[in-house]
């Protein structure tokens, strides 16, 4: 396991979403398939919303795997599919959803639905037959089994004894008072997007209103008649009981800006509830027609935690395994188990590969490290393939440094390892808004009300209810799938330095673990050892370094992990744990396992002994009376480990697997096994809790006598806990321990080998369209080589070697005398053009570079020439600034890369004419100037993102006004005064579920032709239009070209590329970005136009312009200081820190950073 066994407290049931509804195939172009992997999915807002935001007609496939680690949530999301699909009332289906209480009538179609999937869901054959198995499906047979029984709990519910009942009516009504007592914390704000400061104090009474009644009705009538509790609430992973989390709002997955932005000043809380209701009822509605369309959405279940259903379905996809041998989660001993039909014998397989993977807040959870790790290599090779993580981060932290910790290492070199980098690293700026919480979070916090009663209680309201937290949405995708010459080639991985590797790891193992003596109280270590091993694999699957490079990376890195200094920081009772997963997963064998254990003590009798073994130790319940009749705040939720001690010996295990249950030996004395019977009745039940995790087994005969070893099951020393259980459990934190030799509590096994790889991934695979106009005729390029800053924390360079074998070329560079000097230009994000002479070589680099920053080498006798750069992001040099708006070919289709796509024919239209509209629009809009930008203004230097984010500022500003609103406007070259570019503004609209809004428009793109054919038209246009011109500036022209683009194609949705498409013909995007020329292709021109048929001015221009979604360009919320400190943080020698500061070698000068 790479996030460690945590003593579970009270556990969160978070039946109703926490984050507002988005659609997960907002980075797709509209004729791509979608194979989504939901991992802790959730309740299913996203698909549903997905779903209503598809065109009615599209045929694309829609292809939903949801995991969750709670078998109720998968339980409800099917209850409530089956509920659509059967046309029950979106009243009623709203009331089985959502509220905690229910009717008569409802509860009445709760239980007859349940009762009827019970009988469907008998067997996995009996459901796959059903009129749902077509589109609700099982990954596993366990996860149907599990669904069914929870149906059955929610039928079983009236008939309890009254005293259960009681006691289940009681948790709730508890819960309620805690909530009211300690103030309602909502993560309904989230989702008021841009107009949050509008609807705080709403929310809270809307969510005090909703707990005290359990409905969200507002009429007495309705309220008294809902007195069923409703047992989709009750049961949970905790099992029976009140274990709702306290934001529980029937209101946070909905988008509730329109409903506190319209005519009507200050809504109620039945408007509000109304407006929520509506966007259900569109959902439901499109779900149900989506069912009967030639391509229904699939969705399909998979219950188990997401660690362990990415690497089952990874271990899978490479083995043909369909049991690899991976519980589904800790705490269960159930073993993953893919169902054959849905994997292998149906004629539409389920995927293993996916081209979106959504991770809800797992991140805040288990660590960023842990969801990356297992998910990025599911992700599909295309160019458009997209991964989001998301984070709710308390405010007040430091965004910018916060997100460099929890990724622990530089992001352009994890990303060249991962393979993955956050789109606005890259871009310099995001289309989504995420960060508006702060702004209200600092306006609630300014000032006093004092002497206005009143005005006090509002605001000590308004600041329980504010968002604590902002919601910080990343989109992750390939670096070089910015770059539309490089994501249509398969770019070798890089190479590296087995020694500045080494040091590397050592910097990362640093980051995620030289903090555990020394944590803060309150925190707990998020990685075990496998985690970090789990790390070096996707290293060495990714890379792919020979042999003797990575035996020299693995002892570099060992090297360092052995020296004294590094034994102060972190002491060495976890390496057994280490180098155990080290060879469990086949990356390397130390020293220690040369030592073949005797077969002596628990080998006494066994044929052969393996390197590693499974250690199984039974603890009696009476052990664990202690934490569980504890309080929860006495307890807490500490991470749990084993240790193997004797005399001398002491090593910790960190992945430590746990289940109630009995162990079983069975097998020949030569070959033990142990079968487990698993106690379904968990936490509730009476039986031992066993736990099992691998160890070397040399450590059990060569260290010392076996006779003196002991298996303990302990607490981690963390801070937390030792303040809170040293009195329990005694100084070593000890729950229970046995000696190794007692066969009635210990069992030793010989540890099982991990699958074997059917297939060796290589590098990806050009896909099948046809080839950009990458040149090779000087000779042959080596892949990258990696090289980091003498710290090897950074990149320092990339660099490319080309062996010239070109005969040519060779007589041009390597003749004697010969001077001539390669010329050098870079040509996209990630591409490099050498001119030697005639000839022409481009060099493709994995990571977008800083070409006009190069260093050449040249060795003529050698034959060779080596191109190094530096690698470049955000704020940095070329790279993306090239283009930073690029449209990148996907097969035959295109898609924007960072700009995301939105459905403007289905987003309400802001109503301009509300009052208090300038108190939230003008500054959102204003939000998108960062400070680094603010800070290039000030300077008066030239910068042109920036220019363009002040021409979409007019243009949004203008297009909103106060008053009669300026809907036309002409980009006007400041240099030349020239004007090719007309923009028409049909309305303002709401982009939902990003948070922000988008000007629906028009572009007319002019030309001396174009303009023949409206020339009479055009005069009376610009004199009588309301005309408003926009200067633009140094560089500024250029960038609209490439922008229009991406503004254009993020809202297509009825119109295709044509085989006869110019950008298809010439292989470019935009075709130009010279004055009076088309940027733009012509398969968009005249399509979608109503709302220029609105206006009779516009209505000759409909043939000749394409519809566009302008929106703000924001700051990425942790790239302002994303750099890392220019202070001195390790020594170069022992990678120390220093005590209290570092100071330099008289000599080396190298020993400080």
């Amino acid at each position: 396991m790479a996030h460690p066994l945590i003593w579970p407290g009270k556990h969160s049931f978070y039946a109703i979403g926490n984050t507002t509804a988005f659609s997960v195939t907002m980075d797709l172009s509209p004729e791509e398939p979608a194979r989504i992997l939901l991992l802790g999915c959730g309740d299913p807002r996203h698909i549903l919303y997905t779903v209503f935001t598809e065109n009615p007609n599209s045929e694309r496939l829609l292809d939903f795997t949801c995991c969750d680690i709670d078998p109720a949530i998968l339980a409800r999301n099917v209850l409530l599919f089956t509920l659509i699909a059967d046309g029950h009332p979106e009243a009623e289906v709203w009331n089985i959803f959502y509220h905690l209480k229910l009717d008569e009538k409802s509860h009445a179609i709760l239980e007859d639905q349940c009762k009827k999937l019970i009988d469907l869901a008998e067997t996995a054959q009996n459901w796959r037959e059903s009129s749902y198995g077509g589109t609700l499906k099982m990954s596993t047979d366990y996860t149907l089994s599990e669904i069914r029984r929870h149906w059955e709990l929610y039928v079983a519910m009236p008939d309890l004894p009254r005293e259960r009942r009681n006691a289940i009516n009681e948790e709730f009504v508890a819960m309620w008072r805690n909530n009211s007592n300690n103030g309602y914390r909502s993560a309904a704000p989230l989702s008021l997007g841009p107009v949050m400061f509008e609807g705080l104090l709403l929310i809270s009474d809307s969510l005090q209103h909703y707990w005290k009644t359990g409905t969200t009705f507002r009429d007495g009538k309705n309220i008294a008649a809902a007195t069923i509790l409703n047992p989709t609430f009750v049961y949970s992973r905790a099992g029976e009981g009140c274990s709702l989390d306290y934001v529980t709002d029937p209101l946070t997955p909905f988008h509730l800006a329109p409903v506190f932005a319209g005519a009507k000043p200050n809504p109620t809380i039945l408007e509000v509830v109304k407006g929520v209701k509506a966007q259900f009822s569109d959902w439901c509605s499109s779900y149900r027609k989506a069912l009967s369309s030639p391509s229904p959405p699939i969705v399909r279940l998979f219950l188990g935690e997401a660690t362990a259903v990415c690497h089952a379905i990874r271990v899978f996809a490479n083995s043909g395994a369909l049991n690899p041998g991976i519980p589904v989660a800790q705490w269960k001993a159930q073993l993953v188990q893919f169902s054959q039909w849905e994997y292998v014998d149906s004629p539409t397989p389920a995927p293993t590969d996916f081209n979106v993977i959504h991770t809800s807040n797992l991140e805040d959870h288990i660590g960023l490290l842990n969801i990356l790790i297992p998910a990025t290599p599911l992700l599909s090779p295309t160019p458009s393939s997209v991964l989001y993580t998301e984070s709710l981060c308390l405010l007040g932290a430091d965004s910018t440094k916060e997100f460099i910790e929890h990724l622990h290492g530089d992001i352009t070199v994890m990303g060249l390892i991962l393979g993955v980098c956050p789109v606005d690293y890259l871009s310099g700026f995001t289309t989504r808004r995420n960060t508006q919480e702060s702004l209200v979070y600092v306006q609630t916090s300014k000032g006093s009300s004092k002497g206005n009663k009143s005005k006090e209680k509002s605001k000590e309201k308004m600041e329980d209810t504010r968002a604590s937290q902002f919601q910080q949405l990343v989109t992750w995708k390939a670096p070089t799938s910015c770059d539309p010459i490089a994501s249509q080639l398969p770019v070798p991985r890089p190479s590296y330095d087995p020694y500045q590797m080494s040091t590397f790891l050592y910097n990362i193992y640093q980051s995620l673990y030289a903090t555990e003596p020394a944590m803060n109280f309150s925190s707990n270590t998020q990685y075990t050892r496998e985690a970090f091993v789990l790390f070096l694999k996707i290293i060495k699957d990714r890379l792919q370094p020979t042999d003797d490079e990575w035996r020299t990376t693995v002892e570099g890195f060992n090297k360092l992990l052995l020296s004294p200094s590094s034994r102060m920081n972190m002491p060495a009772m976890h390496y057994q744990d280490l180098h155990g997963h080290l060879v469990r997963y086949g990356l390397y064998r130390n020293l220690g396992f040369a030592t073949k254990p005797r077969k002596i003590g628990p080998f006494a009798s066994w044929n052969t002994i393996p390197d590693l073994i499974r250690i199984v130790l039974v603890v009696p319940r009476g052990a664990l009376s202690v934490l569980e009749s504890s309080k929860p705040e006495e307890v807490g939720t500490p991470p749990l480990q084993c240790d193997i001690t004797g005399v001398k010996l002491f090593h910790l295990f960190t992945s430590v697997h746990a289940a109630f249950g009995r162990a079983i030996i069975f097998g020949a004395p030569t070959n033990p096994q142990v079968r487990f019977e698993e106690d379904l009745k968990g936490w509730k039940g009476q039986s031992s809790l066993v736990v099992s995790f691998t160890a070397p087994s040399y450590l059990l005969t060569e260290s010392e006598p076996y006779q003196n070893l002991t298996v303990n099951f302990l607490v981690c020393d963390t801070p937390a806990a030792c303040g809170m259980l040293v009195k329990k459990f005694g100084i070593e934190l000890r729950i229970f321990g046995a000696k190794l030799m007692d066969s009635s509590l210990v069992h030793i096994l010989p540890e099982s080998p991990l699958p074997t790889r059917r297939k060796t991934p290589g590098q990806p695979s050009p896909l099948q369209v046809p080839q950009p106009n990458i040149l090779t005729q000087v000779g042959k390029a080596d892949r990258a080589v990696l090289q980091l800053d003498e710290d090897c924390e950074e990149v320092s360079t990339l660099a490319i070697r080309i062996s010239v074998t070109d005969e040519k070329s060779l007589q041009f560079f390597s003749s004697e005398g010969s001077k001539v000097v390669p010329e050098l230009e870079q040509i996209s994000a990630c591409v490099i053009r050498v001119k030697l002479g005639e000839r022409i070589q481009d060099l493709a680099y994995p990571f977008p570079v800083m070409g006009s920053q190069h260093r050449v080498r040249l060795a003529r006798k050698s034959r060779y020439i080596e191109v190094l750069v530096p690698t470049s992001r955000s704020f940095a040099l070329d790279g993306m600034k090239l283009n930073p708006y690029p449209v990148i070919r996907n097969g035959s289709t295109v898609s924007p890369w960072s700009v995301h796509r939105v459905p403007v024919s289905m987003m309400p239209a802001v109503n301009l004419n509300a009052k208090g509209l300038d108190r939230w629009l003008n500054p959102h809009i204003g939000s998108m100037i960062s400070e680094w930008e603010r800070s290039t203004r000030r300077k008066h230097k030239h910068d042109a993102l920036m220019y363009v984010k002040d021409t979409i500022h007019s243009i949004m500003v203008e297009a909103s006004g106060n008053g009669l609103p300026r809907r036309l406007f002409r980009l006007v070259d400041e240099q030349t005064r020239n004007s090719d570019t007309f923009i028409f503004i049909s309305d303002v609209r709401f982009d939902l579920a990003s948070h922000t809004v988008v000007c629906d428009g028009y572009v007319l793109p002019l030309t001396k032709a174009s303009l023949l054919s409206v020339e009479t038209q055009f005069a009376k246009l610009v004199t009588q239009g309301n005309l408003a011109s926009i200067p633009v500036f140094d560089g500024e022209m250029q960038s609209w070209k490439q922008l229009l683009p991406s503004f254009v194609e993020r809202c297509r949705t009825t119109w295709t590329h044509g085989p006869n498409c110019e950008y298809l013909a010439q292989g470019r995007i935009p075709l130009t970005e010279d004055m009076d020329e088309n940027p733009l292709c012509s398969c968009g021109r005249g399509k979608d136009v109503e709302g220029m048929k609105k206006v009779d001015l516009w209505k000759p221009f409909a043939p000749y312009v394409t519809r566009i979604a302008i929106s703000p360009l924001f700051p990425g919320s942790y790239l302002e200081t994303v750099g890392r400190s220019s202070e001195p943080r390790k020594c170069s020698v022992c990678r120390g820190k220093g005590n209290p500061s570092l100071k330099a070698c008289s000599v080396c000068k190298k020993t400080l950073d």
